[in-house]
């Protein structure tokens, strides 16, 4: 038994113990990370005011900065957002305005004085020999960047389930937050793939290099990359994005950090849900039972002074335990009670448990030298546990995985200021890894129908000990250094390099314990077939591990030409080393059986064999990434009231080692498949050699004198020696309008993605063919290389292709006001080659017949939120999301236009939303004195009860078969939670 995955201690005793030992409170001025900036006009008398000096200084944690204007104009960057007083000085005269900027924000503000009032969206004119202090939110309207910001406010307010601040994406328009029945998460922008999104948390990109969702630990997991209450705000950009974001083909989301502030501050919180809590799902309602399930979320967050106006601190903590319920689905329509008894009293009522468990740190140090040196420490670990692949489909639990996560991130920072000159660098380190591994070991029971043709088809449940074992992460250091200069006059010019020494490794070893296969027609103790792996003496052990280095370099000019239009001109190149692919040799035994092989030979295969046979030294790393981005806004009347803006550009992000690796691992643990003989003495595969069967074949070291003793049989995977990275050209052209308190937003975009990766198959028929005379439809499976099996071929083109229209309104909160709305609707329509994020396309010889597409995204998605400060210290919010149905695949063999074929199809289920939720929450705050509030929180998730499926029955039926009566029909999950109820407690001070 693998007893890693945790049974847990009180989660009571500590909260209670987080509570006595941080004496903390509530967040209350938002993080300190060094990226907005501050520019604009000073006049005196209506005249530009050549001799003033501008000083912005933070009003929490007194981090001050000063700049001298240069004929009237000034520019004040590398602010962390927050609250500034502003002071400009020209002519005698003082002009102090308050204004909030937030992250990544480049905003602009007109200072006057000599009693001239100010026009335009922060219209708060200061006069002669008057000091007046306005607190101002300004609004970033004069920007090319297609962008949505959400605030400190909104991710502490709005309802959730997870804590997770990334849930919060989809006030974007084109974003999408998607959680799977799973619990797992990712986001997608678009029709791009979750891959090509990038998270840079206080600037520092938090890129995936070796597994898929685009972050690091964000693939198949339910856990949170970052503790939501270190998390001031962010900003999404979906598109026109500057020079300086890298490895990325998709959204860009910058995101800040909290800092201590000059006060000490804190806080704690916890929130529960339960089984009675909720309710039941269709699944349970059909089983007149409901799972055990439960949640809690806990943390802390403690911060405050080193030395006032100097060094501050923040700690935050947060830690997630989830009891997710788990439904059994057999397949061919069996029921629990057909199965042998052992397994019927496995299943039990069908119900089962899967627990996850994350803890999440961070810690903060900023250090103010002067007004010149600022430094920041900040550093993130992260470690989680989760039962996975059980339920949800035919495993039973002792098939169960048991997943680790953990991630380590160091971040520091200097920052130098001097006049127009300001210098930003970091020192990182990071260390994640992602360890999926069977949670019992032995072997495997895998009860199938056979078919007399397929041991891998018809499965009806699993278990025993499961297959899947792999270690893979991601290790190294990194230095990036931006430099902006601001002193010519309309032009803040960036330029930066970026280098990273990363190692990234895999092992990975399917299947990791014996897969025995048992037909439900014959003995059910006795196995008709084994599939089980092992190690290639002398070769390999099913790891591969790569030492990369990546460079980068850019420059971007943003120039004000005018008071009306802007430019934003950019250039960025990129390029990565990865030895395992460049310097990999294709092992002599397969190039002898490629050359030898008359079918893959053919001149109609398709298939030129030198493209994929590597010698070590004839492939080289992709050289091509030049990323020209340039984009720019009109300001109509220059009063920041009506802005058309637009952009063009191109962005690449990367190939994930996930693929790569598997040239490497396929050939150094293969997988040895064996058949026994039935009782009737005749071998279930009439096609395929078969031996006795031994019941000392349950001993994995007998087992292994059955496993070839040169790989014999493997399957082999090769990479194409010209291997392209994914990219995509995107364009983009909208306006924005300030209307009262309201900020409008329409924008038409178009995005292409390139150069996809795919496993393409490499098999041919004798004659060189892929389908058999008279057919488009059945590959070559299991026709591979003489002496091994299916013939893998990695290449690069899969496409995509979007045309969009966003809609976005938005009356920001404002502590004034009293409340908030945002709304956003977006229109896609948009196509792909192959059903992301599949990156097997074995079906065809090619990518081009795979067709265009619908891409599994909706045509319509609208996500509205709102805040309200009601009566009685009670702050109501509330979120609607509603999306209509996305298209889905399936092989259609029923279609009469096209007889004796199967194709690749899609259909809509029935009904007119995909996806609706209605989420409420409503917090009550209870002011104690002396700075100490306490408050009580509920939220109601899915209020309507509204079922949301994440699986329906996409097998049509076979030739031969009657077509499937339950085909387009809800057959699994429920993807989203049913009614809950959460209740959430906490205290600040």
């Amino acid at each position: 038994m693998n007893s890693r995955f945790p049974r847990l201690p009180s989660r009571r005793l500590l909260a209670c113990a987080l509570a006595s030992c941080l004496a903390v409170a509530a967040p209350a001025v938002m993080a300190q990370s060094t990226s907005a900036t501050i520019r604009g006009q000073v006049t005196v008398d209506s005249a530009p005011a050549s001799d003033a000096q501008i000083t912005a200084t933070n009003t929490a944690t007194g981090l001050s900065r000063k700049v001298q204007a240069v004929n009237g104009t000034y520019n004040v960057g590398g602010l962390p957002p927050g609250t500034y007083r502003i002071d400009a000085v020209a002519g005698g005269q003082t002009t102090t305005k308050t204004v909030t900027l937030a992250v990544g924000q480049t905003a602009t503000l007109n200072l006057s004085a000599g009693g001239v009032a100010e026009t335009g969206p922060v219209a708060d004119a200061t006069t002669v020999d008057t000091v007046t202090v306005t607190g101002v939110a300004l609004a970033e309207v004069k920007t090319s960047e297609i962008a949505t910001y959400v605030s400190g406010k909104q991710i502490d307010m709005l309802p959730q389930n997870s804590r997770n601040f990334l849930s919060f994406v989809d006030l974007a328009p084109g974003m999408e937050f998607q959680q799977g029945a799973d619990g797992s998460t990712r986001i997608r922008s678009g029709a791009g793939t979750p891959n090509g999104i990038n998270v840079y948390i206080d600037g520092v990109g938090q890129k995936d290099y070796v597994l898929r969702g685009g972050i690091s630990g964000q693939d198949s997991t339910s856990g949170n990359p970052f503790p939501q209450s270190a998390i001031g705000e962010y900003k999404i950009i979906t598109q026109n994005y500057k020079a300086e974001y890298d490895q990325l083909n998709s959204a860009a989301i910058v995101a800040t950090t909290r800092s201590g502030t000059n006060n000490f501050e804190g806080s704690f919180f916890w929130d529960r849900t339960s089984k009675d809590w909720r309710t039941r799902t269709v699944f349970e309602e059909r089983l007149d039972t409901k799972a055990e399930t439960g949640a809690e979320q806990y943390g802390a967050t403690f911060g405050g002074p080193i030395l006032r106006d100097t060094a501050h601190f923040f700690l935050a903590y947060e830690a997630k335990e989830f009891d997710r319920a788990r439904s059994l689905t057999l397949g061919e329509g069996y029921t629990i009670d057909r199965l042998p008894a052992a397994l019927q009293e496995e299943a039990g009522t069908g119900l089962f448990i899967a627990p996850f468990k994350e803890d999440l740190y961070f810690a903060k140090i900023d250090w103010l030298l002067g007004e010149d040196h600022y430094f920041e420490f900040t550093t993130k670990y992260r470690d989680e546990s989760e039962l996975t692949n059980l339920g949800n489909g035919p495993n039973l639990p002792s098939y169960a995985t048991n997943k680790l996560n953990e991630e380590t991130r160091v971040d520091l920072r200097y920052q130098f200021t001097h006049g127009a000159w300001l210098n930003d660098a970091h020192i990182t380190y990071e260390d994640a890894s992602f360890n999926p591994s069977p949670l019992n070991n032995g072997v495997a029971y895998n009860l199938i129908n056979f078919n007399g043709s397929d041991v891998n088809a018809r499965l009806i449940t699993r278990s025993g000990a499961g297959s899947d074992f792999q270690e893979k992460g991601q290790k190294g250091w990194g230095f990036q250094d931006d430099l902006t200069y601001t002193g010519l006059t309309g032009h803040t010019m960036k330029m930066g390099v970026k280098f990273k020494d990363v190692d990234v490794s895999a092992i990975e070893r399917q299947p990791y314990n014996p897969q025995f296969t048992y037909d439900v027609n014959g003995s059910l103790v006795q196995p008709i077939h084994v599939r089980f792996g092992s190690a290639l003496p002398g070769v390999g052990d099913g790891s591969a591990e790569s030492s990369n280095k990546q460079y980068g370099i850019y420059f971007q000019d943003d120039w004000e030409v005018n008071d009306h239009l802007i430019l934003n001109l950019g250039l960025r190149y990129d390029y990565e080393k990865s030895p395992s692919y460049t310097n990999f040799v294709t092992p002599a035994d397969v190039v002898d059986a490629l050359r030898a092989s008359t079918a893959i030979n053919a001149p109609n295969s398709g298939v030129n064999i030198n493209d994929y046979i590597s010698t070590g030294n004839n492939r080289d790393s992709f050289k091509d990434a030049w990323q020209p981005r340039v984009g720019f806004s009109y300001d109509l009347n220059a009063d920041q009231r009506h802005v058309i803006y637009g952009g063009a550009g191109r962005a690449y992000d990367r190939n994930l080692f996930d693929w790569l690796q598997l040239e490497v691992t396929k050939a150094t643990f293969p997988a040895t498949n064996v058949y026994f003989r039935r009782g009737d003495g005749t071998c279930p595969l009439a096609t395929e050699p078969c031996v006795d069967w031994n019941p000392a074949f349950f001993d994995p070291a007998t087992l292994a004198a059955l496993a070839s003793p040169d790989g014999g049989g493997r399957e082999v995977f090769l990479l194409d020696n010209d291997l392209k990275v994914p990219y995509s050209d995107q364009f983009s052209l909208g306006m924005r309008n300030t209307v009262g308190e309201w900020l409008t937003d329409a924008t038409i975009s178009y995005v292409e993605g390139h150069d996809g990766f795919a496993w393409l198959l490499g098999n041919r028929r004798d004659d060189g063919t892929f389908f058999a005379p008279g057919f488009q439809w059945g590959s070559p499976f299991n026709q591979g290389l003489d002496g091994f099996s299916n013939l893998i071929l990695g290449t690069n083109g899969l496409k995509t292709r979007t045309s969009s229209l966003y809609l976005k309104a938005e009356k920001p909160y404002t502590a004034e006001s009293g409340w908030g709305v945002t709304i956003a609707y977006t229109f896609l329509h948009a196509e792909e080659m192959r059903e992301s994020p599949e990156v097997f396309a074995l079906d065809y010889p090619t990518l081009n017949q795979y067709g265009w597409n619908d891409a599994e995204v909706p045509d319509h998605r609208l996500v509205a939120t709102g805040l309200y400060d009601g009566p009685w210290g009670v702050t109501l919010s509330g979120k609607i999301t509603l999306s209509s149905k996305i298209p889905r695949y399936f092989v259609n063999c029923f279609d009469i236009d096209r007889p004796n074929n199967c194709f690749i199809d899609q259909y809509k289920p029935d009904g007119d939303f995909g996806y609706k939720q209605v989420d409420l929450a409503a917090q009550k705050d209870f002011d104690t004195g002396s700075g100490f509030k306490m408050w009580v929180r509920g939220d109601i998730l899915n209020v309507f009860d509204w079922a949301n499926y994440d699986g329906y029955d996409d097998f049509p039926g076979n030739f031969g078969s009657p077509a499937n009566p339950n085909f387009g029909e809800p057959n699994s999950q429920v993807a989203f939670p049913t009614r809950t109820f959460k209740l959430s407690l906490g205290f600040n001070f």
